[in-house]
């Protein structure tokens, strides 16, 4: 399986990621879906083709403000644990927006799907009023909007979550993950008591040629 790895130095940190979104925020207009579009990616992994493509029936509210979001790729389902806060804000979204179930949860001006190249224009200009423009940084403008994805999921991961259950969430495998993000699964040298392995693993008198 061949998997791109993601090296810890392009991720972007969680106070970088909000500060681009709150950019964003900022930005008022015709393109009002961008914002929680991008929200959506940058809090729950998902990929920027499965929250284009979602509709409003697609998110089950439930008992104390909490949600499920089903998503799909590639023809498989998959539902994503919604906390309480993001639950109430897709709920305000929805009813701010006048959102029936029929309808895409984040439509584009004429209510067909959100436009990708505008996304992008948004997501760039972003980036540069917020990225730092030095010599370290500056190399990173111009990151597509999926880089939201893998940071989030970095982060998962981070928090001790475990790969298994991340991947679940975001769609892939266990595997998949320790290869694109392999610095999540290092560990530190440790002294390791070869001499008592040996022994455990010793074959009995027996059985010995």
């Amino acid at each position: 399986m061949s998997v791109e790895v993601m090296d810890e130095e392009w991720l972007l940190s969680e106070e970088q990621v909000r500060a681009l979104l709150g950019w964003v925020r900022e930005q008022v207009g015709v393109h009002r879906s961008v914002y929680p579009f991008m929200r959506m990616v940058a809090e729950h992994a998902l990929r920027p083709s499965e929250a284009r493509a979602l509709r409003v029936s697609d998110v089950m509210f439930m008992e104390r403000d909490l949600g499920r979001l089903a998503a799909r790729h590639n023809g498989k389902g998959r539902e994503i644990p919604l906390p309480s806060q993001v639950s109430v804000f897709l709920l305000e979204w929805i009813s701010e927006s006048g959102l029936r179930d029929a309808d895409l949860l984040f439509p584009g001006t004429r209510g067909g799907p959100l436009s990708t190249s505008v996304c992008q224009r948004l997501w760039q200009q972003a980036q540069e009023a917020v990225l730092p423009r030095d010599e370290l940084y500056s190399w990173r403008l111009g990151e597509p909007i999926s880089i939201l994805r893998d940071s989030c999921m970095v982060k998962w991961l981070r928090m001790g979550i475990s790969a298994v259950t991340v991947a679940e969430w975001v769609g892939v495998t266990p595997s998949w993950l320790a290869l694109r993000y392999p610095h999540c699964f290092r560990t530190e040298k440790v002294e390791f008591a070869w001499d008592h392995l040996a022994e455990v693993m010793a074959l009995p008198d027996s059985l010995k040629p």
